[in-house]
């Protein structure tokens, strides 16, 4: 059984691997989100932040394409399932893309925190 359960869960990671190199390919909005990733893991590098930065850092970039994955994922469903104009569907979408909307401005005011001081003293 074990060797079962090892079997399903590579299976899984190999999934959503799948899943995200799929969303990569054709959500320019996550492509967005991870070249904004990157940029800040760029940043961060240059200003040398700290250890407790570098955890909040990671987090919300991690928070934000998780939720931009999920958006992804009930546009793709909604879809599948109408292809009329539907209220309750376009309020779904909405509210998913509210979401990540809401996670990108509250991730880039909490970078903005982080990395003013290290500007500082960087232009110092």
């Amino acid at each position: 059984m074990d060797k079962l359960s090892n079997h399903h869960r590579i299976l899984s990671f190999k999934f959503a691997l799948t899943g995200i190199i799929s969303a990569l390919k054709e959500e320019p909005n996550l492509k967005f989100h991870f070249i904004a990733g990157l940029l800040v893991i760029i940043i961060s590098l240059f200003l040398n932040i700290s250890r407790s930065d570098w955890m909040i850092i990671i987090f919300l970039i991690g928070f934000v394409i998780s939720l931009e994955l999920t958006n992804t994922a009930i546009e793709a469903v909604v879809d599948a399932f109408t292809d009329k104009e539907h209220p309750g569907a376009k309020l779904a979408k909405d509210i998913s893309a509210g979401a990540v909307l809401v996670s990108a401005i509250t991730s880039a005011i909490i970078g903005i925190m982080i990395f003013w001081p290290y500007l500082l003293k960087w232009t110092m």
